[in-house]
């Protein structure tokens, strides 16, 4: 999945995988990622995630 690989890039880590989402946290960081393990996420999901993440919608591009 592209998104988990550009938050991986971010120093995101994968810690445990749920049933239908993939869980992914940050050293020094309190806030915890839950991305759905779907083809296509929503354009809203996304947009969240990235900023629970920190990141602008350019620098995730970026990553990308």
């Amino acid at each position: 999945m592209k998104a988990v690989k550009a938050f991986r890039k971010a120093g995101w880590s994968v810690t445990r995988y749920k049933k239908n989402h993939i869980i992914m946290e940050k050293a020094g960081s309190i806030v915890t990622l839950s991305v759905p393990k779907h083809k296509e996420l929503k354009r809203g999901t996304l947009r969240d995630l990235i900023k629970d993440a920190g990141l602008t919608v350019e620098e995730f591009v970026d990553l990308l």
